[in-house]
Parts: C-alpha cells; sequence; structure tokens
C-alpha cells in the first residue's frame, strides 16, 4: 500500500500554524483540531513549509523555559529539519523511516507542494489493515472456500 491511498481515505486536511504564534496559541490549536502536531508556514498550507512544531516540542519548551508558554513563539521551539514523505512511499518504507528517526508525524510533498500528513497510527492502521486481509484470503485460499482468491494471491493482488 502507498500513502497515496492513505491520504485518499483520510484526506489531505494539513493544520498550520504561523511562525509568530505563541506556545499559548499552538496548545490551543492542537486540542481545537484534535491533533498531534501542526506544520508551520507564514499564510497557511498552499505555502511554503517551514517546519513542524508537535507535543513533544511543547514538552520541551515547558521543561527548558518554565514560567509560561505565552513568551515562547512557535518559530522558537518548531524543528526545521524536516524528514519527508512522497505520495508513492509505501507503508513499509514509510514505517522503518518514521521509527528510524523517531517521528510521529510526517509530511507528504508531492512535486515541492504540501499534499499531506500522514501519522504513525494512520501508518499502523493500514499494515494492519492489508495484514488482516492477507490473513482472510490466506485463510479462505487454504480452505478452498474461494476460488478467487487462487489467482489474487497467485498475481499479489486482491480478488475482484
Amino acid at each position: 500500500m502507498l500513502l497515496q491511498e492513505i491520504l485518499r481515505n483520510k484526506g489531505t486536511t494539513v493544520h498550520t500554524i504561523q511562525p509568530q504564534a505563541t506556545l499559548d496559541e499552538l496548545v490551543y490549536t492542537l486540542v481545537q483540531r484534535n491533533c498531534g502536531s501542526l506544520v508551520v508556514t507564514q499564510s497557511g498550507s498552499s505555502a511554503p513549509m517551514l517546519g513542524i512544531i508537535t507535543e513533544r516540542d511543547v514538552l520541551r519548551a515547558c521543561a527548558a523555559h518554565p514560567g509560561g508558554l505565552g513568551q515562547l513563539r512557535v518559530a522558537d521551539v518548531m524543528s526545521t529539519d524536516i524528514t519527508v514523505g512522497s505520495p508513492n512511499d509505501t507503508v513499509e518504507d514509510t514505517m522503518g523511516v518514521m521509527t528510524e528517526h523517531r517521528i510521529r508525524h510526517l509530511p507528504i510533498i508531492d512535486g515541492g507542494r504540501l499534499a499531506g500528513i500522514v501519522s504513525i497510527g494512520d501508518i499502523v492502521k493500514a499494515h494492519h489493515d492489508n495484514l488482516t486481509l492477507e490473513n482472510h484470503y490466506l485463510k479462505s485460499y487454504i480452505s478452498g472456500e474461494d476460488d478467487s482468491v487462487t489467482a489474487a494471491v497467485a498475481v499479489g493482488s486482491r480478488p475482484r
């Protein structure tokens, strides 16, 4: 399965924040949007990506700068060395990249444009769904319940 299939299912909405926003505003936005990260841009998801900021960045800022989040700006704590993916990357490869870099949110870039974002939860769900489907087909094949499964397993595709 490719990342473009995940984006097709979950949507391509990317929540953003501007670098001059305070961390108080960031926390409010994360809670309001029920998400774990925001892409940092000057003016929305069509603008160039300047960085990414996550819940983990907020916790690090709290530990390093006790005394309130209202004095810190997103630009002060955002990550600028961003690992990105492509819509044509596989779930398996992406799982490895996210594990290796210890990241939970991966912006997807297509033709130099921000095409969406996937989380480790999206990746695990897609991987689980694929394994569940494969398990079902293999059980059907072994038990001889469905002849269309034989052809699908032989060519590595799903029966229609």
